[in-house]
């Protein structure tokens, strides 16, 4: 399982319900002190909850570093509370992880970034255990799918669809 935090989880949901390997793909909140928040909870930043995605996924079709190496493609993790135009704690970029291993991998991908100088600014992804995740309600799941044709899909989630499926083809799902 993994739970990542990159921003609106609508795009992160989009991308990775595409990822070879990936079995499912929730929508929810994690990182926060209310138990059960709603949607509109989160979004007003009182309850220190992040929009997340948590995934189920097959590590002998995946790796857990390639999820990452998606995750920080799709999104921009040197922005503190934001992604483009959404804005507030809610959107931060985080790695709430399940395993020290995943500790590990997640703190050793930040590091080689960093070193190699890979993005304008510093990263600001944080990496905190999870101890409780959220789903969020049914109308959130399959968005993207659902609406595809509204501008926020357009302008916002396709472009991220779009340059994953292009930097990753080898991690595509074939639809047959």
């Amino acid at each position: 399982m993994a739970t990542l935090g990159g921003g609106c989880f609508w795009c992160l949901e989009a991308v990775f319900d595409t990822v070879e390997g990936v079995t499912n793909v929730q929508s929810g909140y994690a990182g926060g002190h209310l138990r059960n928040p709603t949607y509109e909870q989160v979004c007003s930043g009182v309850t220190g909850h992040a929009e997340v995605v948590q995934m189920v996924f097959d590590p002998s079709v995946i790796a857990y570093r390639e999820l990452l190496e998606i995750f920080f493609c799709i999104h921009d993790p040197t922005t503190l509370n934001r992604q483009g135009a959404d804005v507030g704690s809610h959107y931060r970029s985080a790695i709430y992880t399940h395993s020290n291993e995943q500790i590990e991998v997640a703190q050793t991908m930040i590091d080689e970034a960093s070193a190699r100088g890979q993005w304008n600014g510093a990263i600001v992804t944080e990496i905190q255990p999870l101890e409780i995740f959220f789903p969020a309600n049914a109308y959130h799941k399959d968005y993207y799918q659902r609406n595809s044709a509204q501008p926020y899909c357009r302008i916002v989630i396709q472009p991220k669809l779009s340059g994953f499926r292009e930097r990753f083809r080898h991690l595509v799902k074939v639809v047959t």
